[in-house]
């Protein structure tokens, strides 16, 4: 059995663990209504609309992972039930995950991917959030993956959560779960909820990058200038 083979099927194993405490009954009472948080509408529009190559790679991959079922809602329902379970899933994933860039992980600059190994960078902690999220029954298509650049000028990956009480940020550079304009990042672009297309966030200015920075904050690398083929 090869050393990768053998790290998958350990990971595996441990997984059932921390799966088990993510969907875990909460303990106490749930949080009131009135104390869910809430955000004002995030804009659309700006200059970049294209999906990282890295994203395109990994719907090649992954396809069924990248598809846009329209019969299911555009914005989650958030009640203290379903607030909790973000929180819960968010944390634990964010406590599990080892963090290691995608030159370490997989010795490529940029890879989009579930950390099957208990190992990933960003947008591999972020898949894996919305995988589990899905599972526990809330709509895909509300639980959007998204570009942003950083607080250190880099780029990033996020998870949005579109709710009937505004757009949420499961993020790994911090456990809380705050409203997107709480977070200090600027928005760059996220998948579309209508179809393979991505959306532009944040009105014009916004900059093309690779959601792929390193753990230690390297800068985030420019994709090149009309290297955006639509999604098959």
């Amino acid at each position: 059995m090869g050393a990768n083979t053998a790290a998958r099927l350990a990971w595996a194993a441990s997984a059932a663990l921390w799966l088990a405490a993510a969907f875990a009954a909460p303990q106490g009472r749930a949080e009131s209504i009135a104390a869910l948080p809430s955000a004002p509408v995030l804009p659309v529009g700006g200059e970049d609309n294209h999906p990282t190559t890295a994203w395109k790679e990994f719907c090649l991959r992954l396809p069924a992972e990248c598809q846009v079922d329209v019969a299911e809602p555009a914005v989650i329902a958030l009640t203290p039930e379903s607030w909790d379970l973000l929180k819960r899933v968010n944390l634990t994933v964010n406590q599990t995950i080892i963090q290691v860039t995608d030159l370490e992980h997989w010795g490529v600059n940029d890879r989009w991917d579930y950390p099957d190994d208990g190992k990933g960078d960003c947008e591999d902690i972020q898949l894996l959030k919305r995988k589990l999220l899905a599972e526990a029954g809330l709509p895909r298509r509300a639980m959007r993956m998204t570009v942003v650049i950083d607080k250190r000028d880099a780029g990033h990956a996020v998870l949005t959560v579109r709710t009937d009480r505004g757009d949420l940020i499961l993020d790994n550079e911090v456990d809380t779960i705050l409203p997107w304009h709480e977070t200090g990042y600027e928005f760059v672009k996220r998948e579309g909820a209508d179809g393979p297309a991505w959306v532009a966030l944040g009105g014009e200015g916004n900059r093309i990058v690779v959601a792929s920075r390193s753990v230690s904050g390297a800068p985030a690398q420019k994709e090149p200038e009309g290297e955006h083929p639509p999604l098959p």
